[in-house]
């Protein structure tokens, strides 16, 4: 018998609302091991740290934090301006990045981290890893295993009325680095380039009907804000390999009845379930009604944190990540491109590319 793997080290950077979805995560996996965190609020910190449990601490800055001898991979929780300096300071310490989405807030800022990553030769990871899950996942199996012929379109809206009504502190969903398309939109873009692949050609549209929201929770409800960036973007997204996706991102509709995405094929059409969830159910309709499928592929029991499980059997095993940091430059990259294209009112070139991460097999954690 030999010894036992050791499980990761993660230091926590950004201790906000998601990182609780994260904890709940982590202290599932036994791959990876929480040590520290921090926070420039230090009191938020210290509440991560004790909801995690003995053996996690506090450090007082994000330098503090990375120069720990039981941190090896920093786990970037800021918010989206903060996500390139954070992920810069964890490179050039020696330790591997896993950072929430988007990648940067700009071109320049990816291609700085990404440069960074290669030349230190460490993993440079980004969420969202929710296509990882079953529901993405088994949806992308059905399109490789020829169930629906031939991919022609896809469509993919994410609709709501805005993060303000349940955010206590959503003014950074509103500032450059947010809105709808750089908050919600690697999820479904994320899930578009599993389906169909890399984009290579976007035009759109977008609009700012306010200049300003209110709070509607916390402390500060009722409090306004100003809106800095646009809050309702369409687009039309062309694949490398031909289909045509439709996305609509929208921080300005009461309701609707929109489906999360789907997937059009010369022999079959695909539903496929909110790619900001990690399961639920895919159905295919063939000619003859909608039927579900079974599931098929992708981690049964995910939650947020998964991608660093992915991570750790990748650094074991030698091969590529699939929370990839070259696919969320690409899914950067056709996002603000689309921005482009909507401020130009024409069609625009997408200058990047990536490959498909592997698919994930039907994998229990």
């Amino acid at each position: 018998m030999g010894e036992p793997l050791k499980p990761l080290n993660i230091g926590i950077v950004g201790a906000g609302k998601i990182s609780g979805a994260y904890l709940s995560t982590l202290e599932r996996l036994t791959s990876v091991r929480l040590t520290a965190v921090t926070d420039l609020d230090a009191a938020r910190a210290r509440a991560v740290a004790e909801q995690a449990g003995d053996g996690v601490s506090v450090a007082p800055t994000v330098a503090g934090l990375v120069a720990r001898d039981d941190v090896d991979a920093v786990l970037n929780l800021t918010v989206p301006a903060a996500h390139a300096d954070v992920a810069l300071t964890a490179l050039a310490a020696g330790r591997h990045v896993y950072g929430e989405k988007p990648l940067a807030a700009d071109r320049k800022e990816a291609d700085a981290v990404l440069a960074a990553a290669r030349a230190a030769g460490l993993r440079l990871c980004c969420a969202p890893d929710t296509v990882l899950g079953t529901g993405t996942q088994t949806a992308r199996k059905a399109v490789d295993d020829g169930l629906i012929g031939r991919p022609v379109a896809a469509t993919a809206f994410m609709t709501t009325a805005g993060h303000e009504k349940w955010h206590p502190d959503p003014e950074f969903y509103y500032r450059p680095g947010g809105g709808p398309l750089l908050d919600m939109g690697p999820y479904y873009l994320s899930a578009l380039v599993h389906l169909l692949g890399p984009v290579r050609r976007v035009t759109g549209a977008s609009s700012r009907p306010r200049a300003e929201r209110s709070i509607g929770s916390g402390p500060r409800a009722g409090q306004t804000f100003p809106v800095e960036v646009d809050t309702h973007v369409t687009g039309v997204l062309e694949h490398a390999d031909g289909a045509l996706s439709t996305l609509l991102m929208s921080f300005d509709v009461r309701a609707a009845r929109l489906p999360r995405i789907e997937v059009h094929g010369t022999g079959a059409s695909l539903s496929v379930p909110d790619p900001n969830n990690f399961d639920g159910p895919v159905e295919i309709h063939r000619g003859d009604g909608w039927e579900t499928l079974p599931v098929s592929a992708g981690y049964r029991g995910a939650g947020r944190g998964v991608g660093l499980a992915d991570l750790v059997e990748a650094l074991r095993g030698g091969r590529p990540h699939r929370a990839s940091a070259d696919l969320a430059a690409h899914v950067l990259d056709v996002m603000l491109t689309l921005m482009d294209a909507a401020d130009e009112g024409r069609a625009l070139p997408v200058t990047t590319t990536c490959e498909r991460p592997a698919p994930v097999a039907d994998t229990s954690l």
